[in-house]
Parts: C-alpha cells; structure tokens; sequence
C-alpha cells in the first residue's frame, strides 16, 4: 500500500521517505560529497518536494540523484535502484495544476549539455530519462531548433539501453528497460 504523509499526499512508492523541511538547499549538507549520502539525500528530498506538490522540483532532484558517484556496491542501491521509476510515476502522476515544464525538452537539453564528472554515463540517464518523458508525454515535443542548429541525433531506445549496460551500474539498464514500453 502506498504510504501518506500527514497532509494525506501520497508518497511515491519507488523513493524513500522524505521530511517536510527538505528542499534543494538540504543537498548543502552533504558538502562535496556525490557519492552514497548524496543520492539518498537527492532521493529524500525528491519525495518532500513531490509531497509537497512540486513535481518539477522533485525531477530536478532526481537528476541530482542521477549524478551521483557510485560504484554499484553501495547498500543504499539495494533498496533504492537507480530511480527512472521514480522518474516515470512522478510524471504520470503530477496534478495538471503543478507546473512540470516540457520534461521531453528538458531532458534533451540535459542531455546535450552535460560537463563533466561523469559526462557520458549522466548524459545517457538523460536520454533515457527523454525516453521515458516522451512516453508519459507523447504531445510534448523536444526542442526542434536545438536540433537542427546542433544537429542533434536522438538516439533510439536500443541505443540507450547499449550504453546504459556499457556505462551505468550493475542492473542499471535493466531498471530502466523494465520503466519503458520501447
């Protein structure tokens, strides 16, 4: 059964619990540290901002999560994958009235823009996550302009799973094949 919080809002079911203080500015805590503290804190404070009805927000700290420096081996995986679930269930269940933005956009400039540490592998979780955008929002459109004057090639689902198992962590393109439809 999916857990409440105590204004009744449901919590996402594939994130752990959150605390009703935390924002972006919690992630300051962890200092310099990106590795098994930091993407359970990105976890945590996602589930805040989504419980508080900030959908965008709790996307942003997903990505945080995403950029994080894990081996694989962590505990912290165990129960928390990598967490395109997440991603997915708070798309589709955001209310109309909490501002999203265009996440197929956002992704696709996520993607393309990428610096380093880690360049490759977070721009590969940004397509997959355009991926799984573009199925929960299949009228929202990427960015065409960004496209043509760059010369973009959207990379297929098969593509992104290939890196996903070339670069991500143990499983991790398992995790996402099993969120997708393609």
């Amino acid at each position: 059964m999916t857990k409440r919080d105590d204004n009744g809002r449901l919590a996402c079911p594939f994130l752990p619990p959150g605390d009703p203080s935390f924002s972006a500015v919690t992630m300051r805590t962890v200092g310099s540290d990106r590795g098994e503290a930091f993407y359970h804190l990105a976890l945590r404070c996602a589930q805040s901002l989504w419980q508080r009805g900030l959908p965008a927000q709790a996307i942003l700290q997903l990505n945080r999560a995403f950029s994080a420096d894990l081996t694989g081996r962590e505990a912290v995986l165990r129960e928390w994958p990598p967490p395109y679930r997440a991603m997915r269930w708070i798309m589709e269940g955001r209310e109309e009235s909490h501002f999203i933005g265009n996440p197929r956009r956002h992704f696709q400039h996520l993607a393309t823009r990428m610096v380093e540490p880690r360049r490759e592998l977070r721009s590969w979780r940004a397509w997959a996550c355009w991926v799984i955008a573009g199925e929960v929002f299949p009228d929202y459109e990427g960015d065409p302009v960004q496209r043509e004057r760059e010369g973009i090639v959207e990379p297929t689902p098969p593509e992104i799973l290939t890196q996903l198992e070339n670069h991500g962590l143990s499983g991790e393109a398992r995790h996402w094949r099993e969120t997708v439809s393609a």
